[in-house]
């Protein structure tokens, strides 16, 4: 991949997950995960989120229920958390989950929505 993947890819990381989660990402990058950042980095922002056929919140959105049926609470908290950034709403996160109890599972669902509730909850107190 080239350099303009990267640095676009890393504008958009920035724009969804905000500078402070990608500073901290990258100031714990060491040799072994270097490349795997850049990786990240180049396909997943670079030549995904940046393609034309969706927009950035329609591509949350489905981020989410992935990441939800999948069982990938880490990386669920952290888009939640970035919903704030991409204007992903509560009452559409609760849509995305409901969905995600019908396709991929109640306990998936269950977990989702308990982890949901909690970023929510820190994102209010804030």
């Amino acid at each position: 991949m080239s350099d303009s993947k990267f640095e676009q890819g890393m504008k958009i990381r920035r724009e969804v997950l905000g500078d402070a989660h990608v500073d901290r990402a990258e100031a714990n990058k060491t040799e072994f995960d270097t490349d795997f950042q850049r990786f990240i980095t180049e396909t997943a922002w670079g030549a995904v989120w940046s393609r034309p056929g969706l927009d950035r919140h329609t591509r949350h959105l489905l981020t989410i229920g992935l990441l939800a049926g999948l069982g990938k609470e880490h990386e669920l908290a952290m888009h939640l958390r970035a919903t704030q950034n991409t204007g992903v709403t509560p009452d559409e996160v609760k849509e995305v989950l409901l969905q995600v109890a019908v396709y991929a599972g109640l306990p998936a669902a269950n977990s989702a929505i308990a982890i949901a509730k909690q970023v929510f909850s820190e994102l209010a107190a804030d």
